[in-house]
């Protein structure tokens, strides 16, 4: 019976031994971890960090890159009844303060020197932490590496054979797992109190829904510090899944091709990069491969659309479709690895054009739903419920339901205890035992979840339209000159936006059209760019309402970035920020043009 994390990871090394059981890179090749050797090292661990006087509640703290060591450091604390903390590596000294200070963390974990630099800069503020430790081989004065608190529990599991298992049988589901600080999209992060049987929920029913197999190896990319590439890891670690680390995400699409991974989850950032490029390369190519690029693209949506439709194949499309995919499909799935079953794609919204584009090419995104409160999954799509420009039906023993404001409402064993230290911010997001998402949407006539936006995010324009921001910007990051956009118009006469243009693509264009430029700021501030990037945008949105069509844009230089507070690690826009950051900029746009400024796009 697996019942707590403990459970999960003895079950696991005695059900699925195997030569690989995590792999990672080291000097351009990729290692493999036994079952045998990680679970001698998870107890050790343990061990190790009991003979530091860690007890059953004790907070610790993980700063680290992922990894193998990332996973043994999370398993080893929680198995015995302590609090992991996990923090995104790209935070700020000031807010790893915060968080260590807030969640009364007594151990702090560390991966690497530079990440290391981060704590000790803010070290003499911890007053609370006891034990610091690095997971290297040194370390400064007054900090444990990583070998000597395995040496520990080594001696310990000597002196007491049996002791981690006794350990781990003392847990209860109902104890606490994890705190998981929010990115902080808006406000303070708050910390999100998620116990054993939180997680054991979400992760049975995530693996029994998805069909994880023992003998799928799953490329893992999203930090580990994100609930879900947390839970997805201890759901592959049910079912005995390789699990393989990119080196970051600049190296996945070389990393796709060397694991070879049948899994991978994501952020629907990455899967519009991978349309993008695609799009691109496509459309920089000779006519007569563009003409059959589309025409594949056309025979395998209407192939994809009878599959999922559970309609009969007639036989003149099986022959196309299977001509398609050796002209076209079949390299595409190759920069993929060639052995993908499916992507699950999780942290916002995905565009239904792009879920679509991937399906006809025989790759399968199955889009899901959910929140850190929630651990997270409320909904997901499965093989046999698949439907494009939803998230598919709530998962079994959740409970969803649509307030009168259309705000989505949640209730099941996945759902949080509350956030920590935090009574009234607790209260404030349930109703009568439901949690509020803070979202909006609607369930459709199949039962699948949709969702519209966030219930912050919603725009009221000054003549009383309500607009969903996210659909559009999916929209317009559908232009293959456009990555990304923030929608704007709460309050005002009509909707604008900041444009970030593919900048690569927008050079190419200038210098095709003897456009002249010393750099980026200058190409974006010029005429002829403004009216190119106004008429790609008509032509984007002509399918529209009047009312959500954007009449005017601000051209921006650059992508948003996490280091600079405009992006959550997730990938998310944090809204708030940039609006702030641009707010001069934003006002402009309602006022008047001026360099940068597009005159109303038509």
């Amino acid at each position: 019976m697996v019942n707590t994390v403990g459970q999960l990871f003895l079950n696991t090394i005695k059900e699925f031994p195997k030569d690989d059981l995590f792999l990672y890179k080291e000097a351009k090749q990729y290692l493999p971890i036994s079952t045998e050797d990680f679970g001698i090292k998870v107890k050790h661990f343990a061990l190790g960090l009991k003979d530091l006087g860690m007890k059953v509640g004790d907070k610790m703290v993980i700063l680290a890159e992922n990894g193998p060591l990332w996973v043994m450091s999370d398993l080893a604390n929680m198995s015995l009844g302590g609090i992991t903390v996990p923090i995104y590596t790209s935070l700020v000294p000031e807010q790893v303060k915060y968080i260590i200070d807030d969640s009364d963390a007594r151990i702090v974990v560390c991966s690497d020197p530079s990440l290391w630099r981060k704590i000790e800069s803010v070290k003499g503020e911890l007053s609370k932490v006891e034990h610091f430790i690095l997971l290297k081989p040194t370390a400064p004065e007054g900090v444990l590496t990583v070998d000597e608190v395995l040496a520990k529990g080594k001696v310990r599991a000597e002196k007491q054979p049996g002791a981690f298992e006794t350990e781990a049988s003392k847990i209860s589901p109902d104890d606490i797992a994890t705190i998981i600080y929010t990115s902080g999209t808006t406000g303070i992060p708050k910390g999100v109190i998620l116990t054993q049987a939180n997680f054991i929920s979400n992760v049975k029913t995530s693996a029994e829904l998805l069909r994880f197999s023992e003998t799928d190896t799953v490329l893992s990319f999203l930090p580990l510090s994100h609930v879900l590439e947390r839970m997805v890891t201890l759901a592959y670690l049910y079912r005995g899944c390789s699990v393989a680390y990119a080196e970051n995400v600049g190296t996945i699409a070389a990393n796709l091709k060397e694991i070879r991974p049948h899994i991978m989850v994501s952020v629907p950032r990455v899967f519009e990069k991978i349309y993008s490029k695609v799009m691109d390369n496509v459309l920089t190519s000779s006519g007569t491969k563009r003409k059959i690029f589309f025409w594949a693209l056309k025979v395998g949506k209407a192939y994809g659309e009878r599959k999922i439709q559970k309609k009969n194949i007639p036989p003149l499309l099986g022959l196309k479709r299977k001509i398609a995919h050796k002209l076209v499909f079949s390299k595409v799935i190759g920069q993929t690895g060639g052995r993908i079953r499916f992507f699950v794609s999780g942290g916002a919204a995905l565009s239904r054009d792009i879920a679509e584009f991937f399906y006809a090419m025989g790759l399968v995104i199955m889009e899901g739903y959910g929140l850190t409160e929630t651990s997270p999954v409320i909904a997901v799509n499965t093989f046999e419920h698949l439907k494009f420009g939803t998230v598919g039906r709530p998962i079994p023993e959740v409970e969803v339901k649509i307030a009168e404001d259309g705000e989505i409402m949640a209730k099941g064993p996945n759902v949080m205890k509350g956030y920590y230290k935090k009574e009234q911010e607790t209260a404030d997001v349930f109703e009568d035992g439901w949690f509020l998402t803070g979202d909006i949407g609607h369930l459709d006539e199949d039962g699948m979840l949709v969702i519209t936006d966030r219930k912050k995010d919603l725009i009221v324009t000054a003549g009383g339209k309500n607009v969903a921001p996210q659909p559009i910007e999916n929209i317009l990051k559908m232009n293959p000159y456009i990555a990304n956009a923030v929608v704007l118009g709460d309050k005002r006469k009509y909707i604008a936006a900041l444009i970030v243009p593919e900048m690569e693509k927008l050079r190419q264009y200038a210098s095709e059209h003897n456009i002249e430029f010393e750099s980026d700021t200058q190409l974006v501030g010029k005429d002829e760019i403004q009216k190119f990037l106004k008429s790609e945008i008509a032509l984007s949105t002509s399918g529209l309402s009047p009312y959500e069509k954007v009449k005017k844009i601000f051209i921006l230089d650059r992508d948003f970035e996490i280091e600079k507070g405009e992006m959550t690690p997730s990938l998310k826009i944090k809204r708030n920020i940039v609006e702030e950051k641009y707010r001069k900029e934003i006002e402009a746009l309602y006022r008047n043009n001026t360099a940068h400024f597009s005159d109303e796009i038509e």
